[in-house]
C-alpha cells in the first residue's frame, strides 16, 4: 500500500482529504471542509490557513487561474507523460479498466486521470496507490509548478507526495526529462 510513516490508514485519510481539497471550491467543498479539518487538518495546515483568510469567490478565481490557465499545473496526470497524443487515450482507457476491476464506475463527465479521482480511488483501493506511484513524475512536476507560481495548492500536493514512498532516482530522472522536454505532441494529418 504505502510506505507512509504513520501507516496505510493515514495515507488513505490524506488522499481522501486531498481529493476534496483539489476539487473546484463550490457548495460541497465548503460543506465538507469541517470533516476534512477534523480528519486530516494538521497535515493540510498551510492550505487550510489560506482558506480561512480567503473569500470564496477569490478561491474559485485562484483555482481557475491555477488549474485551468496554466498548462504546467494540470490536474490530469497522464497529460505529463502522454501529452495530447493517441497514447493518452490508451492510458485513459487503461485507467478506466483498473477502476472497473476495483468495482468503480466513473461518471461520464469525469476523466480517469483527474487527480482528485485518482486520490479518491487510492483512499479506497490499494490499486489507486499504485496509480499514484506510477504517475509520480507527473505529481512531482505539478508540485514544482505550483511552488514556482507560489500557489497555496502546492502544500496540498506536498502532503500527497509525502504519503507516497520516497521518490526514486529513476523517478527524479523522469521528472528532469519531462521538465526539459515537456509533454509529447504528435502531428496527426500534418504534412511537411
Amino acid at each position: 500500500m504505502s510506505d507512509h510513516p504513520d501507516g496505510p490508514e493515514t495515507a488513505r485519510v490524506v488522499w481522501q482529504a486531498a481529493a476534496h481539497l483539489l476539487g473546484y471550491p463550490e457548495g460541497d467543498f465548503w460543506a465538507r471542509l469541517p470533516l476534512v479539518r477534523a480528519a486530516a487538518g494538521t497535515r493540510f495546515g498551510p492550505f487550510l490557513d489560506h482558506l480561512a483568510r480567503t473569500d470564496r469567490g477569490e478561491l474559485a478565481a485562484q483555482y481557475v487561474e491555477t488549474f485551468d490557465f496554466r498548462r504546467r499545473c494540470c490536474l490530469y496526470l497522464t497529460y505529463y507523460t502522454d501529452g495530447d497524443t493517441r497514447r493518452r487515450g490508451e492510458s485513459l482507457a487503461g485507467l478506466k479498466t483498473r477502476y472497473r476491476a476495483g468495482g468503480w464506475e466513473l461518471c461520464e463527465d469525469e476523466l480517469p486521470d483527474y487527480l482528485p479521482v485518482i486520490l479518491e480511488f487510492a483512499a479506497l483501493d490499494p490499486g489507486g496507490a499504485e496509480i499514484l506511484r506510477e504517475n509520480r513524475a507527473g505529481l512531482e512536476l505539478l508540485r514544482l509548478a505550483l511552488h514556482e507560481c507560489a500557489s497555496p495548492y502546492g502544500s496540498v500536493i506536498d502532503t500527497v507526495c509525502a504519503a507516497l514512498p520516497p521518490i526514486s532516482g529513476a523517478e527524479r530522472a523522469a521528472v528532469a526529462r519531462l521538465a526539459g522536454q515537456g509533454p509529447p505532441a504528435e502531428s496527426v494529418g500534418v504534412y511537411g
